[in-house]
C-alpha cells in the first residue's frame, strides 16, 4: 500500500513535475513546482484555506510519483507535454484543443506545397492558424490558389518532372507550370514566400511588387498581362481592407482576455499581426467557476502555446500569470528571440483587452444558451424514448454500435455512449475485429459485444473482489458502467445476434437496431417483430439520429485512420510508376507489402492497372 505521508517525507528540494493518481491509478492531475518538496506537501496541510476544487481532487489521491528535473524550465516544458498526453480532470483543460486546423506551407521541400493540418511538427515547414474550422481553412486555401498560380496536382517535384502532360490550370494560366520544368526552384519558392506572406496578414510588399510588374508590363504593351495583375492587386486591397488596424504598434500581437459565469469560462483569442486583426478563436472551459482568474491565464497561455504554430513577439494579458519570467524564457525558446508578455492597466492596450473580454463575454452567453437547449432536447429525447419503448426506467445511458469496413480489409467497430442525452466521449471505444477477415456484420458485431461485456464482468468480479478485502486496486477501463439500452446500427438480424451474444452474461440489457430508409436516413427503431416508427416524431427523430450518425462517424473514422497508415509513408512510394492508386491496389491484393515481395512478375501484374512491364519493375526492386 501507499503510505501517502511516508513518501512525503522523501520528496527532494529540486525543480520537477508531479502526478497526482487516484485509487485505480488513474492520474488525475499533473503540476510543477520550483521545489516538490514543499509543492506537494501543501496539497495534504490544511484543507480549510483550499478552493473547492482542490478539496474534492485532494481527497481523490491515493498516491503520487514525481519526475525530478535540472530547471524549471525543463519542469515547465514536461508538464506542459504530459497534460496534452494524459489530459486529466482536474487540469484546466482546453476543449478539444487537438482538433483545431491549421494550413501547412511545406517550405521544407524544394516545391512547396499548401495543405491543411492538424499536427504540429518541427519539420521546417510553416504552419498558420489554428483556424475557426476545417471550412474556414478550406476556403482560405481555395482563395491563395485562385490569387497565385501554384501547382494543385499530386506529382512528387523534382521527381516527376516533364513526366506526362500538364493539367488544365497550366493552360488557363492558374498554374507556373513547375511539373514541366517551365519555373525554377528558387522562383517557385519565391512565389510561396509572397503566399506566406499573406496567410500572416502581410500584403504590402506584395502590392507593391505587383505594382511593379504591372507597369513593367504595360510599358512592354503586355497589356493582357497588366490586366491579370491589375485583378489580383485589386483582389489582394480587398482583403486587406477587411483586416481591420487596431493596434498602433504594428507588430505581432496576441491579445487574450476572458470572462466568467457562475459555471464556466469563455478565453478570447485575438491575432493581430502588423497591427491588423487576422484572426481570432475562442475556448470554452467548463468548470472553471472557482478557479482563481491568475490560475485561468496562466493555466490556457501554458496549454495554449505549447502547441501553437506561432509565438508572436507580445503578449498582452488581462490578467498577471504565475511565473511570468519563467514563462517568458519558454515562449522565447520556441520562438528564438524574445517574448514579452505584458499585462496592461491604461492605454490602448488597456482598451484592447477589454473589446476581447466583451467578445469572449458574447461567446460564452452564446455558449450557455446553446448548451440549455442542447440539454432540454436531449431530456426531452430521453423522455420520449422512454414512453416509446416502454422502458421501465429513463436511458440515461445509451451505448450505440455499429461496424466499418472496406471489403475485407480494416474491419472495424466502433462504441458510443450517451450519457443524460449528451455524448460522453470519454467513455467512447474502439474496435479492431479479429474474427474474420471477410464482411460479415452479424459475427463483427458479436465479437464486439463479446469483448465489451466480457470486460465489463472481468471489472465487476474485480471490484467484488477488492471490496470483500477492502482494498481499491482493481483498474477500472470504464466498461464496468452497464448500458440502460443498447443501439445498434442494423435491422432485426443484428439485434439477435446481439441478443445471443449477451444470453451469455445474464445482463438483462433491452437491444434496438437502427434502421435506415432507401435514402439512408434514420426511419426507425426495430426489436424482435416490432418497428418503432419515429418519423411522426421530429425530436424523437433527431435524437436517435445524432445517436446513430455519431456511433458511424466514430467507426468511419477508425476505420478511415487505418487506411491511411496502411497506404501511406510505403516503401512502395519510392518505385517509379507506382503511385497511390497502383499502391492502394497492391496492397489491397496481397494484404501487406510483404506479401507483394513474395509475389513473382506474373501474379504482380494480375492487379489491376499494373503492366508487365511494371510488374517487372517492382519484383527488381524487392531483389535489388
Amino acid at each position: 500500500m501507499f503510505d501517502i505521508q511516508e513518501e512525503l517525507k522523501k520528496l527532494p528540494s529540486k525543480p520537477g513535475v508531479y502526478i497526482m493518481k487516484d485509487i485505480n491509478g488513474e492520474i488525475i492531475y499533473i503540476g510543477k513546482a520550483v521545489v516538490l518538496k514543499n509543492r506537494v506537501r501543501q496539497y495534504f496541510q490544511s484543507l480549510s484555506n483550499q478552493t473547492p476544487k482542490v478539496r474534492a481532487m485532494v481527497s481523490h489521491i491515493k498516491e503520487f510519483e514525481y519526475i525530478v528535473t535540472d530547471t524549471e524550465l525543463e519542469a515547465l516544458i514536461l508538464e506542459c507535454n504530459l497534460i496534452k498526453k494524459h489530459r486529466p480532470k482536474f487540469n484546466i483543460l482546453l476543449k478539444d484543443d487537438k482538433s483545431y486546423p491549421y494550413i501547412k506551407v511545406t517550405m521544407n521541400e524544394d516545391f512547396p506545397r499548401i495543405l491543411m493540418t492538424r499536427r504540429i511538427e518541427k519539420d521546417g515547414a510553416k504552419y498558420f492558424g489554428p483556424y475557426t474550422s476545417v471550412f474556414a481553412v478550406r476556403e482560405t486555401i481555395d482563395l491563395v490558389k485562385k490569387l497565385f498560380p501554384i501547382k494543385t496536382c499530386n506529382k512528387v517535384l523534382p521527381r516527376d518532372i516533364g513526366k506526362g502532360r500538364p493539367c488544365l490550370n497550366y493552360y488557363i494560366y492558374q498554374c507556373l507550370g513547375p511539373c514541366q520544368g517551365n519555373v525554377s526552384r528558387d522562383e517557385y519558392r519565391a512565389l510561396m514566400r509572397d503566399i506566406c506572406s499573406f496567410l500572416g496578414g502581410r500584403q504590402e510588399n506584395i502590392l507593391k511588387r505587383l505594382e511593379k510588374d504591372m507597369k513593367e508590363a504595360s510599358d512592354n504593351l503586355e497589356f493582357e498581362k497588366a490586366a491579370k495583375i491589375r485583378d489580383k492587386i485589386n483582389s489582394l486591397r480587398h482583403i486587406a481592407e477587411k483586416q481591420k488596424i487596431i493596434s498602433t504598434a504594428m507588430e505581432d500581437q496576441d491579445v487574450i482576455a476572458f470572462a466568467k459565469s457562475e459555471t464556466d469560462s469563455c478565453v478570447q483569442v485575438f491575432f493581430i499581426r502588423g497591427g491588423k486583426l487576422i484572426g481570432r478563436e475562442h475556448f470554452i472551459l467548463e468548470g472553471t467557476a472557482d478557479v482563481s482568474d491568475s490560475e485561468l491565464m496562466t493555466a490556457f497561455v501554458k496549454q495554449f502555446y505549447s502547441s501553437a504554430a506561432y509565438v508572436p513577439n507580445q503578449l498582452i494579458l488581462q490578467e498577471d500569470i504565475d511565473e511570468i519570467g519563467i514563462i517568458e524564457r519558454w515562449l522565447s525558446s520556441k520562438r528564438s528571440t524574445k517574448t514579452h508578455i505584458r499585462v496592461p492597466r491604461k492605454g490602448e492596450k488597456l482598451k484592447l483587452v477589454e473589446m476581447v473580454s466583451k467578445n469572449a463575454m458574447i461567446e460564452l452567453s452564446q455558449f450557455k444558451e446553446r448548451i440549455k437547449k442542447e440539454t432540454a432536447l436531449a431530456i426531452e429525447g430521453m423522455e420520449k424514448l422512454k414512453v416509446l419503448l416502454n422502458l421501465e426506467r429513463l436511458p440515461e445511458r445509451i451505448e450505440a454500435y455499429d461496424i466499418s469496413n472496406t471489403g475485407s480489409t480494416e474491419i472495424v467497430a466502433s462504441m458510443v455512449v450517451f450519457e443524460k442525452g449528451s455524448p460522453k466521449k470519454s467513455d467512447y471505444r474502439r474496435f479492431k475485429i479479429k474474427s474474420t477477415n471477410i464482411q460479415n456484420d452479424y459475427q463483427s458485431m458479436q465479437e464486439v459485444i463479446y469483448r465489451r461485456f466480457k470486460r465489463a464482468q472481468k471489472e465487476m468480479l474485480d471490484k467484488s473482489a477488492d471490496d470483500e478485502k477492502d482494498i481499491g486496486d482493481g483498474k477500472n477501463t470504464g466498461f464496468g458502467v452497464l448500458p440502460d439500452i443498447l443501439l445498434v446500427d442494423g435491422g432485426i438480424g443484428h439485434v439477435n445476434a446481439v441478443r445471443s451474444t449477451l444470453e451469455e452474461f445474464d445482463f438483462n440489457i433491452p437491444v434496438y437496431g437502427m434502421v435506415k430508409d432507401d435514402h439512408h436516413r434514420t426511419r426507425g427503431l426495430v426489436s424482435g417483430k416490432h418497428e418503432f416508427d419515429l418519423s411522426k416524431d421530429i425530436i424523437l427523430l433527431r435524437f436517435v439520429t445524432a445517436i446513430q450518425d455519431e456511433a458511424h462517424r466514430f467507426a468511419l473514422d477508425y476505420n478511415k485512420t487505418l487506411r491511411t497508415k496502411r497506404y501511406s509513408g510505403s516503401v512502395l512510394d519510392n518505385i517509379e510508376g507506382v503511385g497511390p492508386k497502383r499502391k492502394k491496389a497492391l496492397i489491397k491484393h496481397f494484404g501487406s507489402v510483404k506479401g507483394i515481395k513474395a509475389a513473382n512478375p506474373e501474379e504482380i501484374a494480375k492487379v489491376k492497372g499494373i503492366s508487365n512491364e511494371l510488374a517487372q519493375k517492382i519484383y527488381d526492386y524487392f531483389r535489388q
